[in-house]
């Protein structure tokens, strides 16, 4: 077993993680059990940090709570300065009871409800990620009822074939994420966020496909 950041085997021949016996760590808490490396999980933030400052461009790492969320996850990544990437109410929701800043949550989510949408105005999530027209006009309407106005992002399908397993390519023409880059629908959306009193619109998020 190749072992990862504080890992190791004591002389009890058990595995250690964090100075915790992890047979003693099933014993009390039963199995299956998920054991949490905190040190290892600030030295990778760390390494995306360094990775991605630089002169050349403004950068912010955010760390995609879909892979795991908790109250204290929440926590350390606050403490780290990363920004959070959300994909649900659920999720927001965990952030929201950490106090997580508000200002550094991106909402993502192709189906996103009207409630989850009413959920991050509300919070004043930084910024929302929009994939098709009419979460466009959802959103500008309940932005309207506030009175506010929201920065956003517009998922661009770009249309890259990445080779990964079909269930998990989301750049495909027929995706379900985000406007197909080639289409007329897409040009003419962008001129009326261009123009929107409510939407802010900060530029254009793209993503190739999981695992990549």
């Amino acid at each position: 077993m190749k072992r990862h950041g504080t890992m190791q085997i004591n002389s009890s021949g058990n595995l250690e993680i964090g100075g915790c016996d992890t047979v003693t760590l099933a014993n009390q808490f039963g199995t299956p059990l998920y054991v949490m490396d905190e040190a290892l999980l600030n030295q990778q933030c760390d390494i995306f940090k360094a990775g991605f400052s630089g002169k050349q461009a403004e950068t912010e790492v955010a760390y995609a709570s879909k892979a795991f969320l908790t109250l204290e996850m929440c926590r350390l990544i606050k403490r780290k300065g990363l920004s959070l990437d959300v994909v649900s109410g659920g999720e927001l929701f965990t952030a929201m009871k950490s106090e997580f800043p508000p200002e550094r949550i991106f909402f993502h989510g192709n189906n996103k409800t009207e409630a989850e949408l009413c959920l991050a105005l509300d919070y004043g999530v930084g910024t929302i990620v929009v994939d098709h027209e009419g979460e466009v006009l959802l959103l500008e309407s309940l932005c309207a009822q506030r009175q506010i106005k929201t920065d956003i992002l517009l998922r661009i399908n770009p249309g890259v074939s990445a080779h990964t397993h079909e269930y998990i390519q989301t750049a495909n023409p027929d995706s379900k994420f985000g406007m197909f880059k080639g289409a007329v629908e897409t040009a003419s959306l962008i001129k009326k966020l261009m123009a929107s009193k409510w939407l802010n619109l900060k530029g254009l998020h793209y993503h190739i496909g999981s695992q990549i």
